[in-house]
């Protein structure tokens, strides 16, 4: 009897041992804190797109004053659908349209001021700005987000606590039930520094949005959903966290920018910067400005997508109601070159090894995860030794590459799903260090190389992580706007927004 047991032990051992049979190895533990799935929707879009577009459009400012007469906003031929096609040319899913702005002047037909198109010459009074735009967002498959100003100039009720915040509360109501989903909400924290005393009653603000709106993401200086960015440059922090502490946070508190610019590595929620910028020195139109230079545009879009953020690049219409043909062109222009840059990936056809991979290299994390182009799967490496995996060099390595092929651009993932995990990492070519000091990696991060390089092999080193580290992707592109010495593009104007 004892003989017939051991050989049923030994029959199941080989079944188990069978490939197929054993139990796949479970996923890592994820590092908190974690995004949501808005959040993780919001951060695969990477460039979207704002309409600044008011009465400041035909009074040729950017702040008004409040006093101004609606019958001023008088566009001629104002076309929603020719501003999302813009947006579409430019790779854009979801567009963001100023509906008030700080001089008070409603872009829909609210019913509790008559500061709005409701009072203007444009289409007798009927228009709808906000409708038109939803409309034909809905059309082509965009998604819709909208930017109220807290700071009117307008409203007398402006500086009285209760009376404001009600009045505010009811056109907040007005705009997330009026026009179907609203996919993110701008509260601003702008002020004029002889601007009346006034408290907003943000988190009353916060819980009526998220009941009308309940997939939606809300910006803000402090979050909750997504935080500025610090600056008005399009440009993130070469160290970006997503993790913050908003205990920290205070909406309108200029003496943060730092902090927000590259968040908090010890940060306990998931807060991720937006990049804002426009593409004219202005956010709202004016007829002796250009659109930046493509090579500034592709600046913006290395130091703000390719380093963990999303970047929020303002198209402002025009006094006849379009966007201008030079923006659109520069837009197609910015989007063609993108695609020249990433399309091709010469490490698509490389063979993936690792120092290590949880599950084995034919396990569901091994290191040929990095180069199927599918964000659901990853490297991970086995646990290392410690919370904090500081003592453990983890790497990745691209290898059997045709060298004949030069790139300047190398691309790093992480599935932030998963939380942000690495704090420090090398880029070596054939032994050299071609990264030496890089930091946070995120959603996505990109370096540019000074110089174009050939290589063989390619090791990512995994210096410092919170816990052991996972990649989503690594590629390898070839950037020919890169000379390797532009200069850095700093934004000479303050935020009117």
């Amino acid at each position: 009897m004892a003989g017939a047991s051991w050989f049923w032990v030994l029959i199941l051992v080989e079944l188990l041992l069978r490939p197929g049979m054993a139990k796949p190895t479970t996923p890592p533990l994820p590092v908190l804190p974690l995004p949501t799935a808005a959040q993780l929707k919001w951060q695969r879009r990477e460039v979207i797109m704002f309409f600044h577009f008011g009465m400041n459009t035909f009074t040729n400012s950017e702040w008004g004053t409040g006093r101004e007469s609606p019958r001023r906003f008088a566009p001629a031929a104002l076309n929603a659908s020719q501003w999302v096609d813009a947006a579409v040319g430019a790779g854009v899913s979801l567009v963001i349209l100023v509906a008030k702005h700080h001089d008070g002047f409603c872009l829909w037909p609210s019913r509790h001021t008559n500061h709005s198109v409701a009072r203007s010459p444009w289409r007798a009074g009927e228009g709808d700005v906000v409708g038109d735009l939803a409309a034909a967002a809905a059309a082509r498959g965009v998604d819709v987000g909208l930017y109220l100003s807290p700071w009117d100039l307008h409203d007398r009720r402006y500086g009285l606590n209760r009376e404001y915040n009600e009045f505010y509360l009811a056109q907040l109501q007005e705009l997330l039930s009026r026009y179907g989903r609203v996919a993110e909400i701008w509260f601003d924290g702008a002020k004029g520094k002889k601007g009346k005393k006034m408290m907003y009653y943000f988190e009353d603000w916060f819980a009526m949005t998220k009941q009308l709106q309940p997939s939606i993401n809300i910006f803000s200086d402090a979050g909750p959903d997504i935080r500025w960015v610090g600056d008005e440059a399009g440009y993130a922090g070469s160290t970006c966290w997503s993790p913050i502490n908003r205990t920290r946070l205070r909406i309108g508190d200029a003496n943060l920018e730092a902090y927000l610019n590259g968040g908090d590595s010890a940060g306990t929620e998931w807060v991720p910067p937006e990049c804002d910028v426009s593409i004219r020195d202005g956010w709202f139109w004016h007829e002796d400005e250009r659109p930046k230079e493509l090579n500034q545009l592709l600046d913006v879009y290395y130091k703000s997508v390719g380093r963990n953020c999303v970047l929020l690049l303002n198209v402002p219409p025009n006094t006849t109601g379009l966007v201008a043909d030079a923006d659109v062109r520069r837009l197609r222009e910015f989007r063609g070159a993108v695609d020249a840059i990433f399309t091709s990936d010469l490490a698509k056809a490389a063979a993936a090894k690792a120092s290590s991979q949880r599950g084995g290299k034919d396990g569901l994390f091994a290191a040929r995860n990095v180069l199927d182009g599918d964000d659901g799967t990853y490297w991970a490496a086995e646990d290392g030794r410690g919370g904090d995996d500081e003592e453990v060099i983890h790497w990745i390595q691209l290898g059997e590459m045709n060298d004949s092929v030069a790139f300047n651009v190398v691309r790093i993932q992480e599935p932030i799903g998963m939380g942000q995990r690495i704090t420090r990492h090398e880029v070596l070519a054939d032994g050299r260090v071609i990264v030496p000091d890089g930091t946070t990696v995120g959603h996505k991060r990109l370096h540019r190389l000074a110089q174009p390089v050939r290589a063989r092999r390619v090791r990512i080193r995994i210096v410092g992580s919170r816990g052991p580290p996972l990649l989503s992707a690594v590629g390898l592109h070839y950037d020919p706007f890169w000379s390797g010495r532009w200069g850095e593009y700093v934004a000479t104007h303050s935020h009117p927004s």
